[in-house]
């Protein structure tokens, strides 16, 4: 008996141990949140001194951060105090709750961030679990999520969507499609193919005619990933609902918080979004889009 028999004869067994393992997870992609831009800035850094023969400035970060600095080292600690995080104080959601969002030490309000991004972590894999049961689409697809979740945030902050996310996700989708598991390895090659060109022509094309880049090669990435994952069919539903929720959400900020429209806007978060609904209810909008069309 497989582990997925196992979840299949215990619905409710299935369920926890998806809540349970997102709600780790969701605690750690609040470091890959925080920390992975930094290791990049780092990594540029450290390949910008191989060309630099400034010697003040090799001095400076030395006293200013850390020797080794991943995902694993060193360990969390408060900002304010730099008190080390201790494990009992690092669970998920149920510690934020029991130090009412403050620091152990210091008292210093902790942001309430973190909790809700371990939350809206739990709570996507378990409609992705609700919709597609105990299955391998179902593993895929919450492992999928983990990584758009990651992307999502790391964009809005920072507008940036790093490789080292993009591409192992890409590369998860065109593997899955050899077993397959939500296209052939057919519509997941031309999927991916066609995700990075339509953007990248895009981009080319904006730039030609307004002189400014509208959005990243991240972009390209993230979308030749979803093509990878769901397919070229995918694709058209994944642009159109993307285009039109950034849109309106643009407007929106531009609207009620009077942001400047020449403030550029990450695109990623929207991507994410729309293949993230594509990978569950896509069929039925392809079906309707193409429909439509017809």
């Amino acid at each position: 008996m497989t582990l997925l028999d196992l979840f299949s004869q215990n619905a409710a067994f299935f369920y926890g141990i998806v809540a349970l393992v997102s709600l780790l997870v969701g605690s750690f992609l609040n470091v890959v949140i925080h920390r992975l831009p930094i290791m990049m800035e780092r990594d540029w850094r450290e390949g910008l001194e191989e060309f630099s023969t400034s010697a003040d400035t090799e001095s400076e970060q030395s006293d200013t951060e850390p020797d080794v600095f991943n995902l694993a080292v060193p360990r969390s600690r408060c900002p304010s105090c730099n008190h080390e995080i201790t494990a009992i104080q690092n669970i998920p959601i149920v510690s934020y709750a029991v130090l009412r969002g403050k620091c152990a030490n210091c008292k210093t309000p902790i942001s309430a961030r973190y909790p809700i991004v371990e939350f809206v972590t739990m709570m996507l894999s378990l409609v992705v679990a609700w919709q597609f049961g105990p299955t391998p689409q179902a593993v895929l697809g919450i492992v999928t999520t983990w990584f758009l979740v990651s992307m999502t945030m790391i964009d809005f902050d920072h507008q940036l969507l790093p490789d080292t996310l993009t591409l192992p996700l890409m590369w998860m989708g065109l593997l899955a499609a050899l077993i397959p598991v939500f296209v052939d390895i057919n519509a997941s090659v031309i999927g991916a193919a066609a995700g990075y060109m339509v953007l990248w022509c895009v981009y080319q094309a904006f730039k030609l005619i307004t002189g400014k880049e509208g959005m990243g090669y991240g972009d390209f990435k993230l979308l030749a990933a979803i093509g990878a994952l769901l397919g070229w069919q995918a694709l058209p539903v994944v642009i159109l609902l993307s285009s039109l929720v950034g849109a309106v959400v643009g407007v929106a900020i531009i609207s009620i918080t009077g942001r400047d429209r020449n403030i550029p806007m990450p695109f990623g978060p929207f991507l994410a979004a729309a293949g993230w609904i594509a990978m569950l209810w896509g069929d039925s909008m392809s079906s309707w889009y193409y429909s439509l069309l017809s």
